[in-house]
């Protein structure tokens, strides 16, 4: 059975994703050896007997040989099995997939805003350089792009809820029904989307009006095509490329943003649970969450991958006589 060049390149794709997978496993495990402390010593206090130490350690397989310890790690992280919890003894997994869905949310409100946001203002200065609102853009942008999560969250929360008593900070309004948890939302995710606007924004404009320049674009001017469907419909297709590209990186990025807005706006997710965790050296709960956190930017830049075969039909002709 002959497969076609573009599902080579989907197993591909898969298979390194796989690979990824596997070796951020055995790094992630690794750097845990390397965390100071000992977590028996941490949990039972500073009272513990020697005795006690090393009888918890044992329980928890501290004991072993580094690579026994490995192998076992990798055996259950198979089987779907993650651990548990050292303090209170539930499985891992599911303290992370209550908290996942809170850690979710608030990046996928971020993009959202972002390229809600981002692509008016991309294509609006592409399609207006030189002009006031173009510089304008380009200053805000550059602005929004330097100044890091913690700090503009840390501004929005005085501004907009100390000052100005708009929106609410803390938590995710559980008792307020959706309305009061949407209010809880903006400020973080603004706070985690600004930046990303002026990535976007910026790299969208420079892509467009480089896809504006080609030939088969004043090929369609030179034919009357209106200039509205030949960048929103021509155009921008092949300009957002490297803002998926882009976006797909910016999960994980966002991922990582997400504990500064979690700690400063009081909100459980992933972010507060890995925090508490190191505090007291819970290791299964730190690698259960790192490992869905790289999981989950493992297949984000895997389904950004296989978005280029749907915006740039020229892939998968390049991928045909490449073979």
């Amino acid at each position: 059975m002959v497969l076609s060049p573009k599902l080579r390149y989907v197993g591909s794709r898969l298979v390194t994703t796989m690979l990824v997978l596997v070796s951020a496993t055995i790094l992630l495990f690794s750097l845990t050896l390397f965390i100071p402390g000992n977590p028996a010593e941490v949990l039972l206090g500073p009272r513990a007997t020697p005795e006690a130490v090393q009888a918890y350690s044992h329980i928890m397989g501290l004991d072993r040989p580094m690579l026994e310890r490995l192998a076992i790690f990798l055996g259950n992280v198979l089987t779907g099995d993650l651990g548990r919890d050292v303090i209170s003894g539930r499985p891992v997994l599911d303290l992370v997939l209550e908290v996942f869905p809170y850690t979710l949310t608030l990046t996928l409100a971020s993009i959202g805003l972002a390229i809600v946001l981002g692509v008016p203002l991309g294509c609006y200065a592409a399609t207006h350089p030189g002009s006031v609102l173009d510089q304008i853009g380009a200053v805000t942008s550059v602005a929004f792009i330097a100044m890091p999560n913690f700090v503009v969250a840390v501004f929005l929360v005085l501004i907009f809820s100390v000052w100005l008593h708009w929106l609410p900070v803390l938590g995710v309004g559980r008792d307020g029904g959706w309305g009061d948890a949407v209010l809880r939302l903006v400020l973080p995710a603004v706070s985690l989307a600004l930046s990303w606007i002026g990535y976007i924004a910026r790299l969208l404009r420079a892509s467009l009006l480089e896809v504006l320049g080609e030939a088969h674009i004043r090929t369609a001017r030179a034919y009357g095509v209106p200039e509205r469907r030949i960048v929103y419909r021509n155009a921008l297709k092949l300009a957002a490329i490297p803002t998926v590209a882009i976006l797909g990186l910016g999960v994980g990025r966002l991922l990582g943003g997400a504990i500064f807005a979690e700690i400063v706006f009081a909100r459980p997710g992933l972010g507060t649970l890995v925090y508490d965790a190191i505090a007291v050296r819970n290791y299964p709960v730190v690698q259960a969450a790192v490992l869905v956190v790289v999981a989950v930017f493992t297949v984000t830049n895997l389904l950004t991958d296989l978005t280029y075969l749907w915006l740039d039909p020229r892939l998968g002709r390049r991928l045909g006589e490449a073979r």
